[in-house]
């Protein structure tokens, strides 16, 4: 059975190596918390803004303002900043956090579309930095849709007619 971390590797893409050297340098202090900033709302402003509507709903539920701190505050810690997320709203853990939405192959690709925009609006991310992030949201984007899909198997089991039920409360 492969690893959440595998399948992320193979959908997309990105080895793990390659996804983690974002942790070989520390970025956010090459790259400082106003880039950040500016780089999570550039893009929350293209996801709210964003054409499909199907993409828009789901992030309905949730304030711009609240979705572009959670997300700045989440680059923070990770990119070696202060643990701004964690001590807001405890640890990250990604896949519980996005458990309520539906993290498809086509959603994270619309993510990542958006987030490639927002990384090339931003002046103040060098090119080394831009692959580094890139490749890192690429692997978690589809670390998420393994993460979905992990629960929507734990949702519904299949009867001997290979007819999918949902399973049992």
């Amino acid at each position: 059975m492969q690893s959440l971390q595998d399948k992320a590797s193979e959908w997309s893409g990105v080895k793990r190596e390659d996804a983690f050297a974002i942790d070989e340098v520390n970025l956010f202090q090459k790259l400082g918390l106003q880039t950040l900033v500016n780089l999570s709302t550039k893009f929350y402003n293209r996801v709210y803004d964003d054409e499909e509507e199907w993409f828009r709903s789901i992030f309905g539920n949730s304030k711009k303002e609240d979705a572009i701190q959670n997300q700045y505050e989440f680059f923070v810690q990770r990119m070696g900043g202060p643990p701004l997320y964690s001590q807001r709203k405890g640890h990250p853990a990604l896949i519980g956090r996005h458990r309520p939405f539906p993290v498809t192959h086509r959603a994270a690709e619309r993510w990542l579309h958006h987030m490639q925009l927002a990384l090339d609006e931003t002046p103040d991310i060098d090119a080394d930095s831009k692959v580094r992030m890139t490749n890192f949201f690429r692997h978690t984007a589809f670390f998420l849709v393994a993460g979905d899909e992990m629960k929507n198997q734990n949702q519904q089991t299949q009867c001997k007619h290979g007819i999918q039920q949902p399973a049992a409360p």
